[in-house]
């Protein structure tokens, strides 16, 4: 199976595990500046060259020898459920690609006639009832994670734990794992425990979000989405990313881990 999600600097100073709505844009394009001294011109996930991913052949030995010495330091950057599955509904169901096109071709419009939600219209911008639309598409996302039906769940809103634990099932294993609610802090002790050809001034590093501008916003806070029947279904699909990642099932509102990720317990349960 290998490292799928796997990127490395091409100076090997630094491994990443790729969980997706998780800062990966941001954390890709400090890998990138870390190495060159400059961003990488467009969206990091199209960047053919100057690192090292797992989709490419090249890269594949380079990745598999450094995971396994362990060596070279790992890391990766997990979410809130609550506001990663929000996120990935407005920026893959409601949201226009940068192709100019929907997300997946037939998947929006499969979701709008078995779920009978909305998205926004032709271009994601007209209105529509957010909450109801959303708590339909937690009900699709629950039916493709629990049974496969009526398609393979998308990386974008399953289980971070599952993202996580390939990495770890296969024979690495992490140094850290930040938080996007504690970026700075997270990604400065990453960036402080690795030799780098460039400085990387973490003040002054733009947020680098590829989703932003695809989808209509969010019109209400965080909590107005999930009522009880909501939060059971998110609990039921991301219970271990709760439990392992420390966050606060009972209140979606709080969007804060409620203490310090166990590295130990992460291997641990991840690695059976």
């Amino acid at each position: 199976m290998g490292f799928p999600g796997t990127w490395m600097t091409e100076s090997q100073s630094v491994i990443y595990r790729v969980v997706p709505k998780c800062a990966c844009s941001t954390i890709g394009q400090i890998m990138y500046y870390s190495d060159h001294g400059e961003f990488f011109d467009g969206d990091i996930h199209d960047a053919s060259g100057k690192m090292h991913k797992w989709a490419f052949d090249d890269s594949k030995p380079l990745i598999e020898k450094n995971v396994l010495a362990h060596e070279t330091y790992a890391f990766t950057c997990v979410r809130n459920p609550y506001t990663r599955i929000l996120s990935s509904f407005f920026d893959k169901i409601c949201g226009i690609q940068r192709n100019g096109k929907r997300y997946r071709g037939n998947l929006v419009p499969q979701v709008i006639q078995k779920y009978g939600i909305e998205v926004g219209g032709e271009d994601g911008k007209e209105p529509f009832d957010q909450i109801k639309s959303f708590r339909r598409f937690l009900l699709f996302a629950r039916d493709t994670i629990r049974w496969r039906k009526p398609m393979d769940p998308d990386i974008h809103w399953s289980a971070m734990s599952g993202h996580v634990s390939t990495f770890i099932l296969n024979g690495g294993r992490y140094n850290r794992i930040v938080s996007t609610e504690q970026f700075d802090e997270g990604m400065q002790a990453v960036l402080d425990s690795i030799e780098t050809p460039h400085q990387v001034d973490l003040a002054n590093i733009p947020r680098f979000n590829e989703s932003e501008g695809h989808g209509p916003k969010r019109a209400h806070p965080v909590e107005d989405y999930f009522d009880d029947l909501s939060m059971h279904l998110v609990y039921e699909i991301y219970k271990r990313d709760f439990n392992l990642f420390k966050y606060d099932f009972e209140n979606p509102g709080n969007k804060m881990p409620l203490g310090e990720i166990d590295l130990d317990e992460v291997h641990a349960k991840l690695g059976d």
